[in-house]
């Protein structure tokens, strides 16, 4: 029996749908025997002859899908993993998208940026004494390996030269694309993902993601691929399509972040931030800012070393994760610091911590709340200072909080608060600004724009960068911090005031975690359930109304196309005037996550601090009801 036939012999014992099992064997077949898979094989061949079947049909039952952000997975061998051919095939496509998009353009310049990644294989899934074409597999790699596929197919691009210490945060590809002149951009990153994943993030000429249809174009154009062009690193830099990224647009980038500096400078010792970029590429680009804008900063030194592992990062490179800044706030302890700053791996995330009002301890800063104060602390200060656009544009996602839109509304700011999640559908907002002056209701143009927020940490200060870029972030939450500290308070007892004048917000981010093909189709069916026979109550909340986002008939319309109908995969259940839930899959992680919001009225005049307090405990305690019952009904754990 050859190895194909043990295959298709032990995949009949995974419990799956027959069309997965048959796509799975059709690749499988593919990889065993074509040359171009040569280096794959016996590792392969190790997994058939020990028999992971479960394991060998999640490798091989699909190539790994386009999600939110692009494509994003663990790093290993087959189409459901991000390797060399994975990234070539996108790559690839990528190509060929780019010559029809510009058909007459004597040349097309991308960009490529890659963050600290690299694969060691940590869940030990492979033999460690066979040759593996993915082991010690980094960004750097990756992005050399895409600047072959570029070049060969004619496209010239820009990267950091081989012997650069550097590395390019996701902000400042976003920024170099138009700087550059080019026609798009290609970043190796998976972002806050564990430690042996990876991605590549395709970039459109404005230095945004692409959106629906267009991602939808190029999607379509990488299943089409059959055979990859490459050049060998050295062949392709002798092409004289290869150019290595000087310091010009990196000074240009952190100018422009400092550009958005909104107090003046603090004096010498006047305020400590501690900072930690989690083992990422953040003192490159928001260190770099507050330090050039005159702050002390106190690093935190076991966490400064560009390290894809993540030797010293507690549970998650993720600053969404309380737990990852641990090591920050003990160093903010020891130094008597007024804030903790955290950027994740390829720096467009912004965590924050902050101490609490007296001696009370430390706190963390969900993404709900700096988007809070970064949005009502820019628009007060530009108000104050009459620098206020005569149009303010304010811009959040559907899942981020409502408390943005009271503020900015509060302010006479223009608000678009109903996009789907990704920072991208920001980035299509700014376009469609700059190119016809409105979206949707909403009229102005790029200079009008004040901030775009989204829950899981992004910010976005400027209209020149088209996705989150958490040095702009880092840079107002410490003008924030000083000016606070400059006034005889701290950032809690101002963020008190924001929830006293506009209302108490509290929202929750849960997780359902779904691994696996069985998790995905069970995802499929819980969301699926929901549609069908919706709760008409959740806790102690009638369900009011059911919105969802894939209705043809409501308001986003007919689909664009797949990814479009992925992206839309979205149930908001209304409860009354009092809160909100949001259910949707995950673009880039094996989970679907709930996003719960309750919120109260503004205090009424003369309610005193304690009267305030308790009805505050009041909307975190509805908050942590409904979630769980949310939860249980989402699980089918009850009727």
């Amino acid at each position: 029996m050859d190895r194909l036939e043990q295959a298709t012999a032990g995949l009949q014992t995974v419990e799956t749908d027959d069309a997965l099992r048959r796509q799975a064997l059709r690749y499988l077949s593919q990889w065993l025997t074509q040359g171009a898979f040569a280096e794959y094989q016996p590792q392969l061949a190790w997994l058939i002859e020990s028999g992971q079947w479960a394991g060998l049909l999640d490798r091989f039952y699909q190539v790994l899908p386009f999600g939110t952000g692009g494509r994003r997975g663990a790093v290993g061998i087959g189409p459901n993993r991000m390797n060399r051919w994975t990234l070539g095939a996108s790559v690839q496509g990528h190509c060929e998208y780019l010559k029809e998009r510009f058909p007459d353009a004597p040349a097309i310049h991308v960009v490529l940026a890659y963050d600290v990644r690299r694969f060691e294989d940590r869940n030990r899934q492979y033999r460690a004494d066979l040759p593996n074409p993915v082991l010690h597999l980094s960004s750097k790699d990756l992005a050399q390996h895409a600047a072959g596929v570029y070049v060969a197919n004619g496209i010239h691009a820009h990267i950091l030269p081989p012997d650069s210490t550097r590395f390019l945060a996701t902000p400042e590809l976003s920024f170099y694309i138009p700087h550059l002149h080019a026609r798009g951009g290609l970043n190796i990153s998976a972002s806050h993902n564990p430690p042996d994943d990876n991605g590549g993030k395709f970039y459109d000429e404005r230095g945004g993601q692409p959106v629906p249809p267009e991602d939808q174009i190029m999607a379509d154009l990488v299943d089409q691929v059959d055979e990859i062009k490459l050049l060998a690193w050295p062949d392709a830099v002798r092409s004289g399509r290869m150019h290595f990224l000087d310091e010009a647009p990196h000074r240009a980038y952190i100018d422009l972040c400092r550009h958005a500096s909104l107090i003046p400078r603090p004096r010498l010792d006047e305020i400590k931030v501690v900072f930690t970029p989690l083992h990422g590429v953040g003192a490159m680009t928001a260190m770099e800012v507050l330090t050039g804008q005159g702050f002390s900063v106190i690093p935190v030194a076991e966490q400064m070393t560009p390290d894809g592992q993540f030797t010293n990062v507690t549970k998650s490179p993720n600053p969404e994760v309380p737990e990852s800044m641990d090591r920050a706030q003990e160093t903010a302890a020891r130094h008597h610091a007024d804030l903790v700053l955290a950027t994740d791996p390829d720096a467009d995330r912004l965590g924050a911590m902050v101490p609490g009002s007296g001696d009370g301890p430390w706190r963390f800063l969900t993404g709900n709340q700096i988007a809070a104060l970064l949005t009502h602390f820019k628009l007060s200060r530009l108000a104050d200072d009459g620098h206020l656009p005569g149009s303010p544009i304010v811009v959040k996602t559907e899942v981020t909080t409502s408390l943005i839109t009271r503020i900015a509304r509060r302010f006479g700011a223009q608000v678009v608060d109903n996009l789907l999640v990704g920072f991208k559908y920001i980035g299509e907002v700014l376009w469609q600004l700059e190119q016809n002056g409105s979206y949707e209701d909403v009229r102005g143009t790029p200079d009008d724009f004040v901030i775009g927020c989204e829950e899981s940490h992004g910010i976005l200060v400027t209209p020149r960068i088209r996705d989150k870029d958490a040095a702009g972030a880092a840079l107002l939450m410490a003008e924030l911090t000083l000016e606070q500290k400059r006034r005889g308070r701290d950032v809690v007892t101002y963020l008190d005031h924001i929830h006293r004048e506009f209302g108490y917000f509290q929202n929750l981010v849960r997780p359902l975690v779904m691994t696996g093909i069985a998790g995905k189709q069970k995802m499929a069916r819980m969301l699926d359930r929901l549609r069908a026979e919706p709760p008409r109550s959740i806790g102690s909340l009638a369900v009011t109304h059911l919105e969802d986002l894939r209705d043809e008939n409501g308001r986003l319309g007919p689909f664009k196309g797949q990814t479009d109908q992925a992206a839309r995969n979205v149930l908001i259940f209304v409860l009354g005037e009092a809160g909100r839930i949001a259910l949707r899959p995950s673009g880039t992680e094996p989970k679907a996550k709930a996003y719960i919001e309750v919120s109260s009225a503004p205090a009424a005049a003369g309610v005193t601090g304690d009267a305030w307090l308790l009805e505050c405990r009041r909307i975190d305690s509805l908050a942590e009801s409904i979630t769980a019952d949310f939860m249980d009904l989402a699980l089918g754990k009850s009727n």
